[in-house]
């Protein structure tokens, strides 16, 4: 029996994106078959909520300090770890005989412009470290692994791609369960959704143009609702709104729960979505498998998610996002079938599928050892 240990510390610090993805891996690991003995390692700031059948351990070690390398590395050492598995991808000097990282993206790369400078030397500094110790690469998507190819020469067999799953709370929902979350949240009756972070790499500027260009076609245009919490440079993005002059047409919803995001897909007439990089687009998901129209950027992992589903845009261009958007609002035959297909491709996402390839993998780094 191999003693793996899975870092599971990040959901303490941060929410959405990896921390997301670190809970829905755990809880579809609960109910795999597995004859590895799986430590999850938690931060002293948040316990997660498990089944017994994974032994779990507390950390003192903050997630992105500064001595976090060293640091980690003390408190690992006397658990013999025999694969460590970092899903915020930088690794401690030494946690095990073997490691396992995920790489989500690599936006720092590409867009480093739009990122804090601590957060740019976090990662930057330490990526040639954390790539070359690392037994194994996983990451979640193909256009992730062109990146990971390209920009940082890893071998193609180093690396596996894992699509994410969409989880079973979101799916269609029955009116009178959309209407109590439509006055919870006191949202119009029809508006075009964005739900990330906001952070210029979500291309929100590009999202208001697009809108303001909608609303000279049609006066009455459902305004533009956008869900998520304040990210790297808010305040640019702020700022930029602003300088359209319809901040006071846009509804900010922030933190919006987790048991509400499904009917804020469902009430929505279409996401909305023109990141100018993503390494999955969960949201995206999420939104086909509520039966809602996405309207995503035609980069990155985007046209992997949605197929043939929705419409796709150039994440620059206005003009082509504010037709997409009166597309949407007019073309009530073609919404409906889209809306239709949106289900049956989000039915191929799933978080099972996801953690048994992982467990192939992490098998395959152990027999390698």
């Amino acid at each position: 029996m191999s003693r793996i240990g899975f870092d599971a510390r990040l959901p303490a610090y941060h929410q959405g994106g990896i921390a997301t993805w670190i809970r829905e891996v755990l809880n579809a690991l609960q109910s795999q078959d597995t004859t590895h003995q799986l430590t999850v390692l938690e931060s002293r700031k948040a316990r997660f909520s498990l089944a017994g059948r994974f032994d779990r351990s507390t950390l003192y070690t903050p997630c992105h300090h500064v001595l976090e390398k060293y640091a980690l590395s003390i408190e690992l050492l006397p658990k013999g770890l025999d694969l460590l598995h970092s899903p915020d991808f930088i690794p401690p000097l030494r946690g095990a005989r073997r490691h396992v990282i995920t790489i989500h993206d690599l936006h720092f790369l590409h867009f480093p412009q739009y990122m804090t400078r601590d957060s740019r030397r976090y990662y930057s500094g330490q990526l040639g470290r954390a790539v070359r110790q690392a037994d194994h690469i996983l990451t979640v998507s193909r256009a992730a692994k062109r990146d990971i190819i390209e920009l940082l020469q890893v071998p193609a067999e180093r690396i596996t791609a894992l699509y994410h799953g969409v989880n079973g709370q979101f799916r269609p929902l029955s009116a009178d369960a959309l209407e109590e979350q439509r006055r919870k949240l006191e949202l119009p009756k029809d508006f075009f959704l964005f739900v990330g972070t906001f952070e210029p790499r979500k291309n929100l500027i590009t999202l208001i143009e697009a809108w303001s260009l909608l609303k000279e076609q049609l006066p009455d245009a459902p305004p533009v609702v956008l869900a998520g919490r304040k990210g790297w440079l808010f305040d640019e993005t702020l700022r930029g709104i602003r300088d359209l002059q319809v901040a006071d047409d846009i509804i900010w919803r922030e933190d919006v729960g987790q048991e509400s995001l499904p009917a804020l897909y469902g009430l929505a007439s279409a996401l909305v979505l023109p990141s100018l990089y993503e390494g999955f687009g969960l949201p995206a998901l999420e939104a086909m498998a509520c039966g809602t129209l996405p309207i995503v950027s035609n980069v990155s992992s985007l046209p992997e998610v949605v197929g043939d589903v929705g419409i796709q845009i150039d994440p620059n261009d206005s003009q082509a996002l504010a037709a997409a958007m009166l597309r949407s609002l007019g073309d009530s035959d073609w919404r409906t079938g889209q809306e239709a297909a949106g289900l049956k491709r989000a039915a191929n996402f799933s978080w099972e599928r996801h953690v048994k390839a992982l467990l192939q993998v992490w098998d395959q780094v152990l027999n390698d050892a």
